[in-house]
């Protein structure tokens, strides 16, 4: 089909095949109007399924369907799409465009999609590796592929890592900034100058594309680079003749955080982490089960006290049926709790294995007010990892290395089988 549509010069590569096509950078570069229009174009020509995805969708006003729609209408192409209120459908041609949200709608609807053609995963700098490891082997179709949109934050992320430092062999990774796009509106290069004015290195990666140490307004900014700055994210090896404690942030929709940490007298070690969701408890101790550990004492926050309306059971007593050996973290406040963390850090070694947990310390941030002020912590998809981080700092010095008995697994597979 002849279009003469207005492009910027670096999408003619996305006319090259490849697997997975990674366009990163900052902000005004065009990435989401670009991808948006080489897809309408190609599905006119290449039938096909179209998934447009994100790590959360709660609902259609956090799809790219609004991106598309106004595309359709830029490029004149109404009488070649319908566009309907959850989709849009081509007009003698079998394309559908479908969105997901790749935590938020769960493994079945997006193992749905295996047929998909090509699949647009936006804001792609916060995908988890658990979504990527689900997603990928879906999209699997003849020459699909798989087009990725980010703008990078954190070095650390997984997307950043897998697909910009390290890109699979069969990748196309294309850095996109404001300077590559000659249709810049006057309004954000305006805005653009502004920033780097009032704030040069928050214009890095706003405008630049560059990763920074953590995200604005992050909590534990400055403890994270004194962190990494001592070398303290780094291979910490199990030590079989210490016990392996847990701490806990609860969750079902949500994320739950497990986090696996030994004590040598005053020095955590941080030896691993599960962050998962849409899982039973028993799976969660099933999992732990295949590790080779001594196990110590399982922390649990307050609310793993509150009793379960389907099982008329607490997280506490279920855990404990299992054979588990539970504690309750104490309660003292999110503020004096994040004090504590703040202590914490200077005391831990990090294993490279909880880089999730790490990365959600580094998006803790605060709520930014209209006045440019930060207030409360911010509850989200971040705050998870935070808040077993902050429970492990209350516990730290309740972590004990005394005699731990054996822990029988058969017994607790018999009876968590059943919750």
């Amino acid at each position: 089909m002849d279009l003469e549509i207005d492009l910027p010069a670096w999408a003619e590569r996305l006319d090259e095949p490849a697997r997975y096509k990674v366009m990163y950078g900052g902000r005004g570069g065009g990435k989401s109007w670009t991808i948006a229009r080489k897809l309408l174009i190609d599905g006119l020509t290449k039938p096909g399924r179209i998934l447009c995805a994100r790590e959360t969708m709660k609902s259609m006003a956090d799809s790219v369907h609004e991106v598309l729609s106004k595309q359709i209408e830029a490029m004149n192409l109404g009488g070649r799409y319908e566009v309907l209120a959850n989709e849009i459908r081509g007009i003698g041609v079998d394309t559908q465009f479908g969105y997901a949200g790749l935590r938020t709608q769960g493994i079945t609807n997006i193992k749905s999609w295996e047929g998909a053609r090509r699949c647009w995963v936006e804001e792609a700098q916060v995908v988890s590796k658990k979504s990527w490891e689900v997603l990928t082997p879906t999209i699997r179709a003849q020459e699909s592929e798989i087009w990725i949109g980010l703008n990078p934050e954190l070095d650390t992320d997984y997307t950043y890592t897998e697909f910009v430092l390290n890109p699979q062999p069969d990748s196309i990774v294309i850095p996109v900034n404001w300077r590559d796009n000659p249709w810049l509106p006057k309004v954000l290069n305006e805005e653009r100058i502004a920033k780097l004015a009032r704030d040069p290195e928050g214009y890095k990666t706003i405008w630049e594309g560059e990763c920074r140490p953590a995200v604005e307004g992050a909590i534990y900014a400055v403890e994270i680079a004194a962190m990494q700055l001592a070398n303290r994210v780094a291979r910490v090896p199990y030590d079989p003749l210490l016990p392996v404690h847990t701490v806990w942030d609860l969750g079902w929709n949500d994320q739950m955080v497990i986090v696996f940490v030994q004590r040598v007298a005053s020095e955590m070690r941080i030896i691993g982490c599960i962050m998962d969701s849409f899982r039973t408890l028993a799976s969660y101790v099933d999992e732990m089960s295949k590790l080779d550990y001594r196990w110590g004492q399982d922390w649990i926050p307050h609310d793993g006290r509150a009793k379960n309306t389907h099982t008329g059971k607490s997280t506490e007593e279920m855990l404990r049926s299992m054979g588990r050996r539970v504690q309750i973290v104490p309660q003292i406040g999110i503020e004096d709790g994040i004090k504590a963390a703040r202590m914490l850090f200077p005391r831990v070694y990090m294993d490279k294995s909880a880089g999730e947990l790490l990365n959600s310390l580094k998006r803790y941030k605060r709520v930014k007010n209209a006045n440019g002020t930060f207030g409360q912590p911010l509850h989200d998809d971040a705050s998870h990892g935070a808040d077993a981080w902050r429970y492990l700092a209350v516990v730290a010095d309740k972590l004990s290395n005394g005699d731990v008995p054996a822990y029988d697994f058969n017994q607790s597979a018999a009876q968590g089988s059943r919750l």
